[in-house]
């Protein structure tokens, strides 16, 4: 089985050619670039992804492809469960199991309701596990479509007692919480990925493994400095953070669209449509926001003298 290891796994972009098919030509192209920026892992399939907007086929395409174009390269995990009911449920992991993923990433709000009870999580959690593999390594997402919902200290201390979690994306965006989280696990196989750049390089320091997070589709070279070097070069890492935090902001715009604009910019994609939001809705103001974020980053990587990697500096 293969290791998890500290580092940046960014949320997985979906490419589409204009008439709405999955563009598995940018795809490859996607992969590559992610690793050439030093990724340590691909999370496909997720949020990111329109995983809610891809058909079952689709989702198990996605991932067979990014495990194949990965290439052993980095470790593939992938989640994609997105119906109501359980039994459905089980049966899109089962078959996601078969893909060739390192590891099978399940969503926090799929095993309840978000009126239901604790008691009905754990229970729905428990059928999931047993339809599963034991073998397979599991993780969490705490994805906040359609609702978030946190896993909570007992259910994360019975999970990590079992031995089969080795991931979990937080999208708590509380030290406390996260703090918490981290005790529990400590000495487990679960290593938790913080997808909150506000929070990151303390989280960096309360002992979380990296980042796993909507930005690492604009510059990951940046978030995998910051994994890497947060203890070494303490001033210089406080200064990327606070950078992060600011260009962070652009996700709360018309994202994904705007992400594919800057793929669309550096010749990954062809298109940017989405499933999600409708790519007219991106204006000039929003185009010019990525052009400048582009420009910025390669002032940051020359602050930080990352530009003398060429795989870096693409």
């Amino acid at each position: 089985m293969r290791s998890f290891n500290r580092g940046v796994y960014p949320v997985m972009l979906t490419p589409f050619t204009e008439d709405d098919q999955v563009d598995y030509e940018s795809l490859g192209r996607l992969v590559d670039w992610y690793i050439e920026k030093g990724v340590d892992g691909l999370f496909a399939d997720c949020q990111s992804s329109e995983m809610f907007f891809l058909s079952l086929e689709e989702r198990l395409k996605i991932a067979e492809f990014v495990v194949k174009a990965a290439a052993g390269r980095v470790p593939v995990v992938a989640s994609g469960h997105v119906s109501e009911a359980v039994e459905d449920q089980i049966t899109e992991l089962q078959k996601m199991a078969e893909t060739g993923i390192d590891a099978l990433i399940l969503i926090t709000n799929r095993f309840a309701k978000k009126e239901e009870d604790d008691d009905v999580w754990m229970n729905n959690l428990r059928k999931v596990m047993d339809a599963l593999p034991e073998e397979l390594p599991l993780g969490f997402y705490e994805c906040p479509y359609p609702y978030k919902r946190l896993i909570t200290p007992e259910e994360l201390a019975w999970c990590a007692a079992t031995s089969r979690f080795y991931f979990i994306k937080d999208t708590s965006c509380s030290l406390d919480d996260i703090q918490k989280k981290l005790d529990i696990i400590r000495g487990s196989t679960v290593l938790l990925f913080n997808a909150n750049t506000s929070t990151l390089l303390e989280t960096l320091h309360l002992g979380a493994a990296g980042f796993s997070g909507v930005m690492a589709n604009f510059h990951p070279e940046l978030y995998v400095w910051l994994v890497e070097n947060a203890e070494k070069e303490p001033e210089k890492a406080r200064r990327l953070a606070d950078f992060l935090t600011v260009a962070s902001l652009i996700e709360r715009q018309i994202y994904p669209v705007n992400a594919k604009y800057f793929h669309k910019t550096i010749h990954n994609f062809r298109s940017l449509q989405t499933r999600t939001k409708d790519p007219a809705l991106l204006n000039d103001t929003g185009r010019l926001e990525v052009d400048q974020l582009i420009r910025l980053t390669e002032d940051m990587k020359k602050y930080l003298g990352i530009c003398q990697n060429e795989k870096l500096c693409d």
